[in-house]
This record gives C-alpha cells, structure tokens and sequence, in this order.
C-alpha cells in the first residue's frame, strides 16, 4: 500500500521508495557529488552500482527500484541512519541549508575528535610528568617553544597541571 486516503485527498507513507529516491538526490547535492561519483562511493560500500543507475534512481520515468543492499549502501556512504534514508526531507529546509548544516555537523565532530586526540595527549603527559617530576619545568618551557603565543602555552600547561583537558 504505498499511500492512504484521507479526506479525499493522497497521504504519502512517512517511510517509502520514493523517499529514498528523492533523498538519495538531495544528500548527493548536499554533498557536491555526482551521480558517478555516488556510484562510485556506493560501489566502494560494497553494491556494485554504476552512473545511469543512480540517474535512474533519481530521475528515470518509471524510476529505478531500489533494492534493500542499496539502501544499507546508500545510508553507510551517506552516514545516515536507514530510517532517515528512508524519511523525506525536512519542510522548509533548501540545498544550500543542508550544506550549511552538513559543514556545521562535520566540524563539530572534527571539533570533538579533536578535543578527544588533546584530552588524550594531555593526560599522557601528566602522567609522564607524575613519573619523572624533574621534566615538568621543561616540558612547560617546550610548550612555550613549540606554540610561540605565551598565553596559549599557559593554557595548556595549565591543562597539564589539572591532568586533563576537560
């Protein structure tokens, strides 16, 4: 049943084919990929796909069915879930907003991996300086040296000092 009637008037399904269809065009454009280098991501991910595929999908009057691998293909190239794969596109909410959206998304994880990697380093090494107290005064002044902006230096001295970066 791929719609209902209600009031007189066609109710899509929250969750179809078509969605998919318009979802895959959209996230592609978002992304600044073309058809073949979708089908090249998607091929990658495991099903064999080619250009005219992925056109079809999009475009092709019947449109290209699409099969379940495809759909696991296309939410791993995309990093999306298969649900919202599958949900269609929020109301009000253009290409170049999604961009805008997506940019904003990649850097604050970018940001958070970051934050992670100098948790990470600070914490070894205080631990280091725990083990070799007698390395602290220069371990700071190599802070100073490799940073050259003193105040950014103290900061993650201080970091150090705590044990921590959060």
């Amino acid at each position: 049943m791929a719609s209902e009637k209600a009031e007189g008037g066609e109710v899509p399904l929250l969750y179809s084919e078509g969605n998919v269809a318009g979802r895959v065009a959209l996230e592609r454009e978002v992304r600044g990929w073309s058809t073949t280098e979708l089908a090249e991501r998607v091929t990658r991910a495991g099903v064999k796909m080619n250009q005219t595929a992925v056109w079809r999908i999009e475009n092709g009057s019947p449109r290209r069915r699409i099969n379940l691998d495809e759909a696991l293909a296309f939410s791993r190239v995309f990093e999306l879930p298969l649900e919202e794969l599958m949900s269609p596109p929020l109301e009000g909410l253009d290409v170049d907003s999604r961009r805008l959206v997506q940019e904003a998304v990649e850097a604050f994880y970018e940001t958070r991996d970051a934050r992670d990697r100098l948790h990470r380093a600070v914490v070894a090494v205080a631990g280091h300086i725990k083990a070799h107290p007698d390395s602290s005064r220069a371990i700071h002044e190599q802070c100073l040296r490799l940073m050259g902006d003193e105040r950014d230096a103290r900061v993650l001295s201080g970091d150090i000092e705590d044990g921590g970066h959060y």
